[in-house]
């Protein structure tokens, strides 16, 4: 039998083992499990299999050590829990990514949830490692195409950028996610959907994904009925499939939705363990966990390839100061904000431009493009500014050239950051200086912009 047929077999038998650990409960407190016999084996983080009479085992992770014992998080409801009952010490959680995962959906603890067996890979990875040396990562890379004109020319995205997306809900979020997974330039997609709700994974994979974007693309997910041990390590084991990738000298696109449910299961974890919540309601530790998670996105070191990230961010009523946004906002390299109002008025997706910064400019583009992203910007952001007095009727053609091509620039300008492209991003940046000719000449005659 061909050796690569053996793969799968010999991890799983390299993973028993003939002894095991075993605890005993000795209180249930608060959602916590006490148990002794496993204080000093045990270590913060290893996961526990509580062995339950008549019912099956619960599952739970090691959340507080002490001299007595230690605390056991579960992650269901600790029904049927006896004192005495036998508790077994599992060990770190660990997975085994192989290219037999791509086009599956998995969970937060690396099984299937399509109902076929998932193959293991010959290398163990634990869901949490420190991200390449930063004096030997790699600087960011070309610029992606993406399949839209906005982000092939004013918002640019390059090899390992970090992007945030920060959207209320409804605003066309997850349909974008959906065409940059089918369309942005990547080896294969990582997407982790973290604290979904189950009936939107299935429309997801099946509609928004669709076959030809599963065929490139793993899913890891977790509904919102799980628990917040679960939801948090979605986005773990998510970044530790992208990372074997990574090493493996792929370029990867990882998608998480949303970084705002990790931190929420973070402060449900957090608080568990008798953290106190100092940061707006979120407890001290919550900023290390996101930046430590966004660390691990970006360039490799030499030999390996990158993970090119784009982690979404649930803000109330667009507002950009949220604990969660704020934290994001200082680590990435670029953030793009969905507007309600924009998409209330049917454009898809909702930028708002002037309120988006993508990081790689000015050196993602050369100096005429920029010249054109310069002209472009300025144009939307004095329209923007001034759109109130326009509405109303009290701005008087020719008082202001600027605004003049402005106004005459801006249905066409609007329509370009909602357009598909299918040539690439030289055909889109030729589309965008026709816009800006065509402004400049209506806007010089004080007469609206033609049509396109």
């Amino acid at each position: 039998m061909p050796q690569r047929k053996l793969t799968p077999l010999l991890s799983d038998l390299q993973s028993l083992s003939a002894v095991r650990d075993v605890g005993r409960v000795c209180a249930v407190s608060g959602g916590l499990i006490e148990v002794q016999g496993l204080g000093a084996l045990a270590r913060l983080g290893d996961r526990l299999r509580l062995m339950r009479k008549g019912a099956a085992p619960l599952e739970g992770e090691v959340l507080q050590i002490t001299r007595d014992g230690l605390a056991m998080l579960p992650e269901d409801a600790p029904d049927g829990v006896a004192l005495g009952d036998r508790v077994v010490l599992a060990g770190p959680a660990r997975i085994a990514p192989c290219d037999g995962w791509i086009g599956r959906v998995i969970d937060a603890m690396g099984r299937p949830m399509d109902g076929r067996p998932l193959p293991q890979g010959p290398a163990v990875r634990a869901l949490q490692a420190a991200p390449p040396p930063a004096a030997l990562r790699r600087g960011l890379g070309p610029r992606l195409a993406t399949g839209m004109r906005v982000f092939n020319t004013l918002l640019p995205i390059v090899r390992g950028q970090r992007v945030g997306l920060f959207a209320g809900s409804g605003v066309g979020k997850t349909r974008l996610l959906g065409h940059l997974a089918q369309n942005m330039q990547a080896d294969l997609v990582v997407i982790a959907l973290i604290g979904e709700r189950g009936r939107e994974l299935g429309e997801f994979v099946n509609r928004v994904l669709g076959p030809d974007g599963m065929a490139r693309a793993i899913v890891v997910a977790a509904t919102s009925d799980q628990s917040p041990l679960l939801r948090r390590r979605c986005a773990w084991t998510a970044m530790c499939v992208a990372e074997h990738f990574r090493d493996a000298g792929r370029n990867v696109l990882f998608l998480a939705d949303s970084i705002t449910r990790f931190a929420e299961a973070h402060r449900e974890i957090a608080v568990a363990s008798g953290e106190a919540a100092a940061l707006r309601g979120y407890p001290a530790s919550t900023a290390h966990t996101i930046m430590s998670l966004a660390e691990r996105a970006g360039p490799g070191s030499a030999g390996m390839g990158d993970i090119t990230a784009l982690f979404t961010v649930l803000v109330a009523g667009s507002n950009m100061d949220g604990p969660i946004a704020d934290i994001l906002r200082g680590v990435l390299d670029g953030h793009v904000v969905l507007d309600r109002g924009i998409a209330e008025r049917g454009r898809f997706p909702a930028i708002d431009l002037p309120r988006s910064v993508s990081r790689s400019l000015p050196e993602a583009a050369d100096d005429d493009e920029n010249a054109a992203i310069a002209e472009a910007r300025r144009l939307l952001g004095h329209y923007d500014e001034n759109e109130m007095m326009i509405r109303a009727g009290l701005y008087v053609a020719g008082s202001d050239p600027v605004l003049d091509r402005a106004i005459a620039a801006w249905p066409e300008l609007d329509a370009f950051l909602a357009e598909p492209e299918a040539q690439g991003i030289e055909d889109s940046f030729a589309r965008l200086r026709l816009i800006l000719r065509r402004a400049g000449a209506q806007g010089a005659r004080g007469g609206p912009a033609p049509g396109g």
